[in-house]
């Protein structure tokens, strides 16, 4: 009987302890985050059924109109909070001074020069000894990057045809520096001529640049630091990321536009503007895009108020928008929905899924495209992150990812009050 009684009561106990976990407010005190970040101004929204008994008063100050606490000064907080009377929980909040960015939208062209020139092919030479690849043979790879060659250093493709003929004609092995992800090393190779042909060739196929269209997603109005497209730049050829020596922005207008469709991701065609503006530079190339300096405020953005940032814990499931263009360089905002986010607390590029919702861009677009990467998303007046990559199979929804990690690697340091790189 005893243990009839014990198992019964197990078995209620465990429908009450399964049924509380779908209660309400037993799921918000599991929300409550352990530590989190808000800008000096912003608001940490608790739920309803806390009170807050402990803070800092020089960090933050209590926001009853809110549920919540708002960021003072930069600092940290334990934030302690009660319900019906006890302490239930302790959240650290770390306050960063105030920081703005304008959001973008712009379609911009990209064009970048290599560190060095890529190898990205080989060529086979019909000589008396068969057919032949010096480069192959050597194991220069593609994706190398050529850095010098016996002792000079090579910039551009015609850096290149002087070296090469200068040792065929000598007979001797040209030394080469080649830079393979991120570590140099040397390699030797000797050019030969193929039948027939009286210059001499390394059997490689090389390039010194490359070009393309996006989307700016941000600029910082002080320091003019900007980030765009979301993503790397890779080669076409090789696919592997350009290690870029230099490159520059371009303003650019969208002249159509060819709709994504399952299987087959779209893309803006867009050709850059008949004055060639140079916008700015680019001085790095990281998995979150493209960042440099604008060589003057956007024109276009003169009258456009500076937007607060939504770190990856703000964001919420639901409604959002993207700024983009799809016709001529008229920037427009767009419905989405934020499908799922995942506060990340290291880099990643998958941080966000989102859904484009809005009938007009789903009339001309189909949904994401190629040329859209790096449209700014925006979610209760704050900039989020950048749109990133389609899915190839719902051209309706792809990846975002994160502001907080273009920041970054634009060199604004949300720590710091100067906004200079850290």
């Amino acid at each position: 009987m005893k243990l009839r009684i014990r198992k019964i009561t197990g078995i209620l106990l465990l429908v009450i302890l399964f049924s509380a976990a779908f209660y309400p407010p037993v799921q918000k005190y599991f929300h409550i985050p352990h530590n989190v970040t808000i800008f000096e101004g912003q608001t940490l929204e608790f739920p309803e059924f806390t009170t807050i008994f402990t803070h800092d008063k020089s960090a933050v100050t209590v926001n009853n109109d809110k549920q919540g606490v708002t960021g003072l000064a930069s600092s940290t907080s334990d934030v302690s909070l009660q319900a019906m009377g006890l302490p239930i929980k302790s959240t650290e909040v770390t306050v960063y001074p105030e920081l703005k960015v304008i959001p973008g939208g712009q379609s911009i062209g990209v064009r970048v020069h290599t560190d060095g020139v890529l190898v990205v092919g080989y060529h086979l030479m019909e000589t008396d000894a068969g057919k032949v690849s010096p480069g192959e043979s050597s194991d220069i790879r593609v994706g190398d990057s050529i850095i010098k060659m016996n002792g000079k250093a090579i910039k551009e493709m015609s850096d290149v045809q002087p070296v090469v003929q200068e040792a065929g004609k000598n007979g001797k092995p040209i030394k080469f520096e080649i830079k393979r992800n991120g570590r140099k090393m040397e390699k030797e190779l000797t050019p030969v001529k193929g039948k027939g042909d009286q210059r001499y060739h390394l059997g490689l196929y090389i390039r010194d640049s490359a070009a393309g269209v996006g989307t700016l997603t941000f600029y910082e109005p002080e320091s003019k630091k900007y980030g765009a497209l979301g993503h790397v730049i890779s080669d076409m050829e090789t696919k592997e990321p350009i290690e870029i020596d230099k490159g520059e922005i371009i303003k650019s207008n969208v002249t159509s536009i060819e709709k994504g469709l399952t299987g087959e991701p779209g893309e803006k065609l867009a050709r850059f503007s008949n004055d060639k503006k140079v916008l700015g530079d680019i001085v790095k190339n990281t998995q979150f895009g493209i960042f440099g300096t604008l060589k003057d405020q956007l024109e276009e953005h003169r009258e456009i108020e500076p937007l607060e940032i939504g770190l990856s814990h703000h964001i919420k499931e639901g409604p959002a928008e993207i700024l983009t263009v799809v016709e001529g360089d008229e920037v427009k905002r767009f419905n989405i929905d934020i499908i799922s986010s995942t506060p990340q607390q290291s880099p990643a590029t998958k941080g966000m899924v989102i859904k484009v919702t809005d009938k007009e861009l789903l009339d001309k677009t189909g949904g994401i495209v190629q040329g859209m990467s790096g449209s700014p998303i925006i979610q209760d007046d704050k900039i989020i992150g950048a749109v990133t990559h389609v899915f190839v199979n719902d051209p309706s929804s792809g990846y975002g990812c994160h502001i907080e990690w273009m920041l970054n690697d634009a060199g604004i340091d949300l720590k710091d009050k100067t906004k200079e790189a850290s």
